[in-house]
């Protein structure tokens, strides 16, 4: 080693540094490793003595980085490119990149400008700011956008530019997810039995030493119910890649510009979701009507039943303006930017709707003759037909407890609110109505959202398969009697059609 040192040139002094000197070596990995750190400066500079422009930056602390400097053509000032470290970079490499951005500067083109671009290009984070105002603005109901990037999306790729993010890396993180998920469910299951345990162990503690006065209840329930079966994680996982493609075509859009690269997070191979088939049953729709005639708020009670009646989603029913209803009409007008398929929706009123929101009109006119409204908050809970003071959106918004209570009365299990937007179109299924209607009456933009309606009851299909076979024999010369089908005997031939 001390015999290749001695052929190395000396490092410059430091008036040389200052002076622009630059010692000149042959780039290879014994000269390199030979190079020790500088002691008098903070860093000295070397130049390739075969590739023009290729250079060599020593630190004090023995950090060593190979770098290019040159001019573009027709360019004013020079510009330079750090190549990378050694030995990570090796001088081979160093020479092979050093000639490319040669041959791109000889073409006129900057070797900087790249990565100013770069280092301006925004992150996912900075998207999420952007993205995120345009579904408020919208009304594109960023709720579950917003929990997908906080507790899922965020996370993981917030701080990564765009251009950084592979599809590799979402391929990943996508097929990880289900388990994610899964344990941040269980996580907060275990902290609720936790807290709910802690809590029965002190009123249990305070019972003991009780002398005076009733003694503390004891809580009703100990364990958090756990999580169901077909909670699998994959459908979350799904809608956490759906998110961030659209992110990303948000960010393409040409009217944006806001990126240009390719979309990382298109064409993932979705999980297997299994469709929700449930919806009120026969025997369920009596201790349904019971229990929600028990509900003690009006508004929460009428806002479920319009749910039924209306067959819209819920966010639909609870932000209802009575400026949309024409009960002249009969007819609920929507506009397209309410929609999840940005088409406009035409509600039709059936009768019993008619006459509950009739009745609703005639007591929000009256309330509003008494007490007109004057703050601006007043003013715009009178434009709901579900409003609601407390609510910084003037109009009802969780309905969860309400719907608890009507689930627990009736006794009606695995019931949620939006199966009752399932639960009209089933309905209309099993009355005979064709695809088409149902999809227009939910305004289904894709046939296939419409196709499970045709599967959810088996009355249709049973009486078509019975008209069917009852017209198979009939065709055949067999006339069935009452309900025995009277065969031909064995010696009969079947009478041709």
């Amino acid at each position: 080693m001390n015999e290749l040192n001695q052929n190395l040139p000396a490092p410059p002094s430091s008036v040389e540094q200052k002076r622009g000197s630059t010692a000149v070596i042959d780039f290879t990995v014994e000269n390199i490793q030979g190079i020790e750190p500088p002691t008098a400066v903070d860093r000295v500079e070397y130049k390739d003595s075969k590739e023009q422009g290729l250079y060599l930056r020593v630190t004090k602390n023995g950090v060593k980085t190979f770098t290019y400097v040159g001019r573009s053509k027709g360019a004013a000032r020079a510009e330079r490119k750090t190549l990378g470290k050694f030995p990570i970079v090796r001088p081979a490499e160093a020479r092979r990149l050093a000639r490319e951005l040669s041959g791109h500067q000889a073409s006129g083109d900057s070797v900087s400008a790249e990565g100013r671009a770069r280092r301006k290009e925004m992150t996912l984070s900075d998207l999420w700011t952007q993205y995120h105002a345009y579904l408020c603005a919208t009304k594109k109901k960023p709720s579950t956008a917003e929990m997908a990037w906080k507790i899922y999306i965020g996370p993981k790729f917030a701080s990564r530019r765009l251009s950084d993010i592979q599809y590799s890396e979402v391929e990943r993180w996508h097929r990880e997810l289900p388990g994610v998920v899964m344990a941040n469910r269980q996580a907060v299951i275990d902290a609720a039995n936790a807290k709910r345990a802690s809590k029965a162990a002190e009123l249990a503690a305070r019972r003991i030493v009780r002398k005076r006065g009733p003694l503390p209840s004891p809580t009703k329930k100990l364990e958090v119910k756990p999580l169901s079966e077909q909670v699998t994680g994959k459908t979350t996982a799904n809608r956490c890649v759906e998110i961030m493609r659209a992110m990303y075509n948000f960010a393409i859009e040409p009217k944006r510009k806001l990126y240009s690269g390719m979309n990382p997070a298109a064409q993932h191979d979705a999980y297997q979701e299994n469709e929700r088939s449930r919806f009120i049953q026969e025997d369920e729709l009596g201790g349904f009507f019971n229990a929600l005639a028990r509900i003690p708020s009006e508004g929460v009670r009428d806002a479920i039943l319009t749910c039924l009646l209306a067959g819209a989603r819920k966010t639909n029913i609870i932000s209802m303006k009575w400026e949309d209803i024409h009960l002249g009409r009969g007819e609920w007008a929507l506009p397209g930017e309410f929609q999840k398929n940005n088409q406009p929706y035409v509600v039709p009123l059936v009768e019993e709707l008619a006459e509950l929101l009739e009745r609703r009109k005639i007591a929000h006119e009256e309330y509003l003759r008494l007490n007109p409204p004057k703050t601006a908050q007043e003013k715009l809970a009178a434009t709901f037909v579900f409003p609601s003071s407390k609510s910084s959106t003037g109009h009802i918004v969780n309905m969860a407890k309400s719907w608890a209570q009507l689930n627990r009365v009736a006794n009606l299990k695995d019931l949620r609110l939006h199966d009752l937007r399932r639960t009209m179109g089933s309905w209309q299924a099993k009355t005979g109505a064709s695809l088409v209607v149902i999809g227009k009456s939910l305004n289904h933009k894709d046939p296939t959202a419409t196709a499970i309606y045709a599967r959810l009851d088996m009355d249709p299909v049973r009486d078509s398969m019975t008209t069917a076979s009852s017209a198979m024999f009939e065709a055949a010369g067999i006339k069935p009697t009452a309900k025995v089908i009277q065969l031909p005997s064995a010696g009969r031939a079947i009478k041709s059609a």
